[in-house]
């Protein structure tokens, strides 16, 4: 077993996310293994607490520091890194112009090798230990990630992007070298042989992906659906009711569907464990069908301030009841820090809502980024969170890291103060050390 001393953040189960967090001034974090031979949090609490429960066993101090769960990425894109500030007019113009012929380039292994290996020490720098992110359309680019991903024992989350219409041709699904299967079939049979390799490996996992509705035909959408049911554990992710021109194109195409969103599930798309990302024009049916299915919501607040979007409705959500957590959508989002993302997400709940003025508390903005992103995930008790039995995935906080900040948290009368200094002020300075669970 290892110890570590520290102030400690973690979150309590039984609590409204507002109000959820639990935070030792003086904390003891131990950690062990368990049955499976990963290092999982054993015992955490007071210091003068625990002290005299494990006489014998070194203790790592890390005096002014505090130690937090790793933060969860609901929605990222590997592949977009080199895209992050790039102009456009809004999503589709940035699609064109930048995204499509970044993503042509994955059809290299050495050219995915690189960008994976770039983008996952980029996850470590600013603390995420857990991500759910998006391939290419190209074999090669999910099998680069998963080898890299590996090598990190990180738990890391894609899958083989699907489109097979409506995009360049070098970005789409290709056909069989040998002519035998077309390229929505061979991009179903690839998904399948993906899943087989990869998922459950380590910490690894597949998300079933088709891009979004407009760029996959009825039949590829068909094929994603029964995959999903016949391998329940996998999980989905795409993107819905970003953007109104989006969501134009996706209603013509699919006309025989109740919305957009609704397009997912008639496909078999919509279930537990299924993150789409953005879900922000939304209706009161369209929560309804989330909170029904159990699907969840990658909230994307940089990304939709950048590419103007519009705003996620908190108070829509929480009304009806719907599973969300936060989301870099790097490269639409403009950092990989969550930071900045938990302070572009308390922006967003000001602005866009039915209920106008919310106001998202320092400890729930923190909770989407960590329990409630694993929770969204179907990972509650695993990951984001440092109670006993979680993965001992954690991050060191430095909240001196800059003048600054270590003028302003030290005047921190409270908790929330504590927190919400650090999320306006922090950046990847704040991150002190990362620390992923392993094998024993």
């Amino acid at each position: 077993m290892k110890a570590y001393r520290a102030a400690i953040l973690r979150f309590a189960t039984d609590r409204d996310p507002g109000q959820a967090a639990i935070y030792e001034q003086d904390g003891l974090l131990v950690v062990g293994s368990n049955a499976q031979g990963t290092q999982v949090v054993q015992a955490v609490g007071p210091w003068h607490e625990l002290r005299a429960c494990f006489p014998d066993l070194a203790v790592t101090h890390w005096p002014g520091r505090i130690i937090a769960p790793g933060f969860v990425d609901l929605h990222s894109h590997y592949p977009q890194t080199n895209v992050i500030g790039s102009p456009a007019e809004g999503l589709l113009p940035w699609l064109e112009n930048y995204t499509f012929p970044e993503e042509k380039r994955f059809a290299s292994p050495d050219y995915s090798t690189e960008a994976a290996q770039f983008f996952i020490a980029e996850l470590l720098r600013q603390g995420v230990t857990t991500a759910l992110t998006f391939a290419t359309s190209h074999p090669a680019s999910v099998q680069a990630f998963f080898t890299e991903a590996q090598k990190h024992r990180m738990r890391l989350i894609t899958g083989l992007c699907l489109m097979d219409r409506h995009a360049p041709p070098d970005v789409l699904n290709q056909p069989a070298a040998n002519g035998r299967f077309d390229a929505t079939e061979q991009s179903l049979l690839d998904t399948e042989a993906l899943i087989r390799q990869w998922h459950g490996v380590d910490r690894l996992g597949y998300a079933i992906t088709p891009r979004f509705a407009p760029t996959s035909s009825e039949a590829q959408l068909r094929g994603a659906g029964e995959l999903a049911a016949r391998y329940p554990d996998v999980w989905i992710q795409s993107h819905v009711a970003e953007n109104k021109s989006e969501i134009a194109w996706a209603r013509a195409l699919f006309p025989a569907s109740r919305s957009y969103l609704a397009t997912y599930g008639d496909f078999g798309l919509l279930r537990e464990r299924a993150i789409y990302a953005h879900c922000i024009h939304f209706d009161d049916d369209d929560r309804a069908l989330m909170r029904d299915t159990g699907a969840a919501a990658a909230v994307s607040p940089t990304s939709n301030l950048f590419l103007g979007s519009g705003f996620f409705d908190y108070a829509g959500a929480d009304r009806i009841g719907f599973q969300y957590g936060l989301a870099s959508d790097v490269g639409g989002g403009t950092s990989f820090s969550p930071f900045h993302t938990m302070r572009a997400a308390y922006f967003a709940g000001r602005e866009g809502q039915t209920k106008p003025g919310v106001s998202l508390s320092p400890q729930h903005l923190w909770w989407q980024h960590t329990a409630g992103a694993a929770r969204a995930l179907g990972l509650a008790g695993v990951v984001g969170n440092l109670q006993p039995g979680c993965e001992a995935d954690f991050v060191v906080l430095n909240p001196q890291a800059t003048p600054l900040l270590a003028r302003k948290t030290a005047l921190a009368a409270n908790l929330d103060e504590l927190l919400f200094s650090m999320i306006v002020l922090g950046d990847d300075r704040l991150v002190a050390q990362t620390v992923i669970s392993q094998a024993l």
